[in-house]
């Protein structure tokens, strides 16, 4: 049997070390070739590794969450014939210790000999102590002796069920007083519920076990992104009111005659119309539209629109990259929306669809909440949080310019910006003329 050191292999330019993200062996496991063995992460993909050779895995190289270098060994399997690793130095023999052992001990009466010199003189044994008085019982003391619990209190009858409720409401049974023949009924346990007798109600929730989580793999960048970005950019939020009824009736007649024809097409939500009135608007605004290098302290505006659209998924928060969106109708749009959201999800996106946005749109869609503060995805300077559509009664200026309180669909927008690039001005021109386009649809759709 021999040893082979499988060591981690360059898996991509500019790469020098990876993240062990997931195991899929442990020491002791059998692995046949091409088996994974493990998922390692980088700044650009995460890649499963495979295993050279078949064998019996023997050394890990470490435990989810550890970084290891390109060349480092990752696993050392143990393999039919000679392996890659060079034989190790077998261990001493027993008689080079033993011929030791006699060379600093050649007589062991010596040893004796001396134990017997030093060792101490016996001590005397103590006098047994006398014996104590005995103490007056609680008749003759005139003490009364506190009486046994009587066995219907030390044992109380119930049966599992009703011994289960009472655990689930936080009761102890020993409190509560049966109505007859000494069993605990549920009928018992209502009355004793109801008159709230020794505070019997239940606790506001169970206590719960200490555990400590370790921050590992895509949960690892996504903090130390966040941080990097509220450490690094001066934030600053701008929240508008729109008024989404005449766009949502547009969306509603759009997915009511979609595959009319078998086209097959997606079904349309807020987005696909809030990312057109974004890339129509951009060319304006071509500040909101780029990247700030801090460190070179210049400015990319870019003519694209890569719109990263931040997504949450069973791994994290993950922002996958509508390329080009500009130049995408809202039925494309929408399917590509569905796409990468699918890509993302399941695991199965590259690492080009998940790099290189210029502007991001984040949604929490029902759960958007009255208005968010979104932290920018860096080096882009922006970041557009569409929140929930709630309805409220609002003054309407009809045809003829008398006003009505109507029923109106609204929802709020907000936006986070980086004040080094973009100044408040801008971002508020912005958002109006983003709050025309939406009350609009009519614009939105027009070329």
């Amino acid at each position: 049997m021999g040893r082979f050191t499988f060591r981690l292999p360059d898996i991509g330019e500019g790469i020098a070390e990876a993240e062990i993200v997931a195991w899929h062996v442990k020491i002791g496991d059998t692995v046949e070739e091409d088996g994974r063995l493990a998922d390692m992460m980088t700044d650009k993909a995460t890649v499963e590794m495979e295993s050279p050779v078949s064998g019996v895995i023997v050394e890990v190289a470490g435990a989810e969450g550890d970084v290891i270098a390109i060349g480092s060994p990752l696993v050392v399997i143990e393999v039919e014939g000679a392996g890659n690793e060079v034989d190790r130095a077998p261990a001493p023999k027993a008689e080079v210790v033993e011929q030791r052992i006699e060379a600093e001990t050649p007589d062991a009466g010596d040893v004796a000999r001396v134990e017997q010199a030093v060792a101490p003189a016996p001590e005397p044994k103590p006098e047994p102590a006398p014996a104590p008085e005995p103490i007056p019982s609680p008749a003759a003391s005139g003490v009364k002796a506190p009486q046994p619990r009587s066995a219907a209190h030390s044992k109380v009858m119930a049966s599992p069920a009703v011994r289960k409720r009472a655990a689930d409401l936080g009761i102890d049974l020993g409190e509560v007083r049966p109505a007859e023949d000494g069993r605990l009924r549920h009928s018992d346990l209502d009355a004793f519920l109801s008159y709230n007798a020794s505070g019997g109600f239940q606790p506001a929730g169970r206590k719960g076990q200490d555990e400590q989580v370790r921050v590992i793999g895509l949960r690892r960048r996504i903090a130390e992104n966040m941080a990097a970005s509220k450490r690094q950019i001066p934030h600053f939020a701008y929240v508008e009111e729109f008024d989404v009824t005449s766009l949502e009736e547009t969306r509603a007649q759009l997915n009511a005659g979609r595959g009319a024809n078998g086209d097959g097409r997606p079904k349309l939500t807020m987005l696909p119309f809030l990312i057109t009135a974004i890339c129509k608007l951009l060319p304006k605004y071509p500040m909101l539209n780029a990247h700030y290098d801090d460190e070179a302290g210049v400015v990319t505006r870019y003519g694209s629109v890569h719109l990263g659209m931040a997504a949450q998924t069973p791994a994290g928060l993950m922002v996958p990259v509508i390329r080009d969106a500009q130049d995408r109708n809202l039925w494309q749009l929408a399917a590509e929306i569905g796409r990468l959201a699918q890509a993302a999800r399941d695991g199965s996106a590259k690492s080009s669809e998940l790099s290189g946005s210029t502007i991001t749109v984040t949604s929490l869609g029902p759960m958007g909440g009255v208005a968010t503060t979104p932290v920018i995805n860096r080096p882009e300077v922006a970041i557009i949080g569409p929140n929930r559509i709630v309805e409220r009664p609002m003054f309407v200026k009809g045809a003829d310019g008398t006003e009505r309180v109507e029923k109106r669909k609204i929802m709020n927008i907000s936006m986070s910006c980086d004040h080094r690039v973009v100044d408040g001005w801008d971002a508020a021109s912005f958002a109006q003329d983003l709050k025309r386009l939406i009350e609009a649809p009519a614009l939105i759709l027009a070329g």
